[in-house]
């Protein structure tokens, strides 16, 4: 009777013998996954050693082999962080300085060997905040749709980008973060195949500092070859979206942390310390220089990078929301005081009636600022030098915050994009949020499976960007298509007044 249930639940979950064992041989040792939404999950399984004591501010090491089945249903700790409450993807899971572990979704009936496209994620939090636990980081749609979903842990604040004149002898720190990531690539081009995914077939994205993240791994010579695309949500391009000091100015910063100290020393400070109450509400502290120029992951601004020819030629596609600033300055006189001798062409192209709010005006100025144009500049550049490209605008907005913003915020897109659109945070009720998830994270898969957005059939129009395009792809509530880019003319503003200085 009890094998008889077995078949039946197998039969039930559209799975084979061999998968219903959820035991998975990688090259560290075995792992015991478990079914959830008709797909099989593995969570929490080391890609490295625990960057504590002797490892602390080291590049990560290999991980210890294991005999025994590893359990591989619960995710494993976030990285070491201090709490940010209005994270609209929220951890769940208690942070630890131990933490460099990922999670692999796979279809149910995927055998070793299948050589089903691949897409790893990597979460953004302002390289501060955040992990691969949260809700609506859950990979089973990808799953569902034959695509293997894996998710992935980095370290955070001080642990993942530091320097300080006590490491001098080991080269200074660095970006140790983005080494993180390096390494959880490289686990997947040695292990995805006994999940069924195929090594070649490898597509990259993130959000935010996640999508800032797909530039490093665009641009450092480390990662060459463990990707074949990338999608870069939020992701910046300029130095004026995210700043990095050099190392000389880091090692500056870092030596805040704790003057004079040594190495030992500096490994030997509690996870308190290290961690404080560093947060994206706090990120400008003293001790803390975010990523920096290391000349080994990241080795100057991204879109100089782009124009000399130095990213990865591979597929892209690139883009960023309708309403993706950050409106910390919400006083409008304030707002336009900012543009200096521009001011007067500012308002006449943000506010030409002057009667927007400030939080308005301060949304969308940021947006253009920080991600937008930045992004059009990366479609363009990449386009330039041949690449394969294609630029994207997510303009529903599910949220309530975002009807004051003007459009979509930051980071809204993500539950669309993992077809989750339930879990968005306060939402707003469109009646088309299903339908918008449905149609946004059907471009994601097609990426990953066919290298375009429009996959293998192409009856959708989303021509690839030109170096001197001004169009557009909208994804919109009523529906999705190529258009005159609604905000050339303030993109172009943006533009000349970056050039300009």
């Amino acid at each position: 009777m009890r094998r008889i249930a077995m078949f039946i639940a197998m039969a039930l979950l559209g799975v084979s013998g061999p998968a219903m064992a959820q035991i998975v041989q990688t090259r560290s040792g075995p792992v015991r996954g478990a079914a959830e939404y008709g797909v099989l999950a593995f969570k929490g399984i080391p890609y490295s050693a625990a960057p504590v004591g002797a490892n602390r501010w080291r590049a990560p090491q290999p991980v210890k082999a294991w005999a025994k089945v590893r359990n591989a249903t619960r995710y494993g700790a976030d990285c070491a962080q201090a709490p940010f409450p209005p994270d609209s993807a929220p951890i769940r899971t208690k942070p630890s300085e131990d933490c460099l572990y990922l999670n692999v979704w796979k279809p149910a009936g995927a055998r070793p060997g299948a050589k089903l496209a691949v897409m790893v994620w990597i979460h953004g939090g302002g390289f501060v905040n955040g992990g691969s636990s949260p809700a609506v980081y859950s990979g089973h749609q990808f799953a569902r749709d034959g695509v293997v979903l894996v998710s992935i842990n980095y370290r955070l604040g001080r642990y993942g980008f530091f320097a300080h004149p006590g490491l001098k002898a080991e080269g200074g720190g660095g970006n140790f973060g983005f080494l993180d990531q390096i390494a959880a690539l490289k686990w997947v081009q040695a292990n995805i195949g006994q999940f069924g995914g195929d090594p070649a077939r490898v597509t990259i994205f993130g959000e935010s500092a996640g999508g800032m993240s797909m530039h490093m791994l665009l641009q450092s010579p480390l990662a060459k070859g463990l990707f074949a695309g990338a999608i870069i949500e939020s992701g910046g391009g300029r130095d004026r979206t995210l700043p990095m000091p050099d190392m000389t100015r880091a090692a500056q910063v870092g030596e805040a942390l704790a003057p004079g100290a040594t190495a030992a020393e500096l490994r030997a400070l509690p996870e308190s310390k290290v961690t404080g109450d560093l947060s994206m509400f706090t990120m400008g502290q003293p001790g803390y220089s975010g990523p920096m120029v290391d000349g080994k992951t990241i080795f100057g601004s991204s879109i100089d990078l782009i124009l000399s020819g130095k990213y990865a030629k591979v597929p892209v596609m690139v883009g960023a929301n309708s309403a993706d600033g950050f409106p910390f300055v919400t006083d409008k006189d304030k707002v336009f005081a900012d543009f200096g001798a521009d001011e007067p062409e500012a308002r006449k192209l943000y506010d030409p009636e002057g009667n927007l709010p400030g939080l308005l005006v301060a949304t969308l100025t940021s947006a253009d600022r920080m991600f937008i144009e930045p992004a059009r500049a990366v479609a363009r550049g990449l386009a330039a030098q041949g690449q394969p490209v294609w630029l994207f605008r997510f303009a529903h907005n599910g949220v309530k915050m975002g009807a004051a913003m003007g459009g979509a915020p930051h980071a809204s897109e993500i539950p669309y994009v993992f077809d989750l659109p339930g879990l968005r945070p306060d939402p707003l009720d469109t009646g088309s949020d299903v339908a918008v998830a449905k149609r946004a994270h059907a471009y994601w898969v097609n990426f990953a499976k066919y290298g375009r957005p429009e996959g293998r059939a192409r009856s959708l129009r989303w021509p690839g960007a030109t170096a001197s395009d001004t169009k557009v792809f909208v994804i919109g509530t009523g529906g999705d298509g190529y258009v005159e880019d609604p905000r050339r003319a303030t993109l172009d503003f943006t533009e000349r007044r970056g050039k300009a200085k």
